[in-house]
């Protein structure tokens, strides 16, 4: 890869991380539980316009910085990275932002959920019921996704900000 394409991408990276970092606690209450939409829309955002490696990535890293400062849980790693990895592998397969946001409904909402289950009784101690996260991620990454929908929807913005930073 050329090194002006590279560093590119690393710069929209290191934003979006920035994003999902400073922004990831802002949160609203939903049906008893906490839509927190920024990690969802930065995963589907990144993983359109970088790619799944790029999302898993990041998802990673915004995951570790949050926990480091103390806004995070280890919950974050299953439902971010393979919801983020998800959907970069969906949108990457079928060219197709709806194909990328399913993919991180999917890989949160459920797969992540589920796999958050063991974290949070074998690690953290907490006694949950197998399905008990599904409902809070899912909701939390339809409301993420669809601000990531619509934000990559208007062809100005996507065509005009993301033309800079990708090649």
């Amino acid at each position: 890869m050329e090194k002006k394409g590279l560093s590119k991408k690393l710069a929209l990276s290191g934003v979006l991380i920035a994003i999902a970092t400073i922004l990831g606690t802002f949160s609203i209450p939903i049906f008893g539980a906490r839509m927190s939409p920024v990690q969802h829309f930065v995963n589907v955002v990144t993983a359109v316009t970088l790619g799944p490696g790029y999302a898993l990535g990041n998802a990673f890293i915004a995951s570790t910085l949050r926990n480091i400062l103390g806004t995070g849980s280890l919950l974050a790693f299953p439902g971010s990275m393979i919801g983020a990895f998800l959907s970069g592998v969906l949108y990457k397969k079928f060219n197709n932002i709806e194909a990328g946001l399913l993919g991180e409904i999917i890989g949160t909402g459920f797969i992540g959920a589920l796999v958050a289950y063991p974290i949070s009784t074998l690690i953290l101690g907490k006694e949950v019921a197998l399905f008990a996260y599904v409902i809070p991620f899912c909701i939390s990454c339809i409301g993420g996704g669809i601000i990531a929908y619509t934000f990559l929807k208007i062809s100005t913005v996507r065509k005009v900000l993301f033309s800079f930073f990708i090649d």
